[in-house]
């Protein structure tokens, strides 16, 4: 038997925290707790969770201020987040899953359900992160980035998508932290497509000339190209980061959606 899941749960509900505890330990997961989400931060980077619940409304920092730290650093990417609070409204829920959270329970809730969305969520994402990790360890080795013809030697490279797909892509130029344009063009002069990098991290896509999605929604439609051309080139990126999102954590949402649209062909 390995070591047990730990579980990090945020809540200024003294009466919820220790009912979710309870709960959870029942199940054999190891629980942690905060009363805010400094708190529930400073506890996450000590001892990093298998999963956070977390609360919206608390003192100091809210739960949207939490998931929004925690999806800034890359050892968080894979922590999977479920919001256990009384806003329920659409947009509150549209919020919460922009924000990179993986499930949204209003209160009140059954502890039943609860234990259900956990064993689900944690599930789910140890599938997505296996298949994410074995992806990105079997992507090919790239083209060495040739000099520009001013002889700068700033990193560019060219390629086919069918030799190396965009999550390969992605996944060189956050390790490599560059900042530039990447150019996708379909196969067969179909759509163009650019997506902004600013050290490593997307923060605007989107496809030429059409009314289509936009940033992290234009990502995973172009992670469904198999076909066509790429071509990067490094420069100075100013623009607003409209993503918010580690590349790890859209690559793994990515292949979430390509997994449950596969499983409804």
């Amino acid at each position: 038997m390995g070591e047990p899941l730990r579980i990090l749960v945020a809540d200024d509900d003294a009466w919820i925290l220790r009912m979710v505890t309870t709960v959870l330990e029942k199940r054999g997961y190891r629980v942690d707790t905060a009363t805010d989400g400094r708190e529930a931060l400073d506890r996450a980077t000590a001892s990093p969770p298998d999963l956070v619940i977390t609360d919206v409304m608390m003192p100091r920092m809210d739960g949207w201020e939490l998931v929004r730290a925690l999806r800034a650093r890359p050892e968080f990417a894979f922590v999977p987040v479920i919001f256990l609070t009384a806003l329920s409204s659409d947009d509150d829920r549209i919020r919460g899953f922009r924000l990179g959270a993986d499930d949204y329970l209003p209160k009140p809730f059954r502890f039943e359900e609860l234990d259900l969305r956990v064993a689900n969520t944690l599930r789910r994402t140890q599938m997505i992160e296996r298949a994410a990790r074995e992806r990105i360890q079997t992507v090919p080795a790239p083209p060495p980035p040739p000099a520009k013809p001013d002889g700068s030697g700033a990193f560019a490279i060219a390629g086919s998508l069918a030799q190396i797909g965009l999550s390969s892509l992605l996944t060189l130029l956050e390790l490599e932290r560059k900042s530039g344009v990447l150019t996708l063009r379909a196969a067969g002069g179909g759509d163009t497509a650019r997506i902004w990098l600013r050290d490593g991290r997307v923060v605007q896509a989107e496809i030429d000339g059409r009314d289509a999605p936009r940033d992290e929604e234009c990502i995973y439609h172009l992670l469904t190209w198999s076909d066509g051309s790429f071509d990067f080139d490094s420069q100075e990126v100013d623009r607003p980061d409209r993503v918010g999102q580690t590349t790890t954590h859209l690559l793994m949402e990515g292949a979430r959606r390509l997994d449950e649209h596969a499983r409804a062909m």
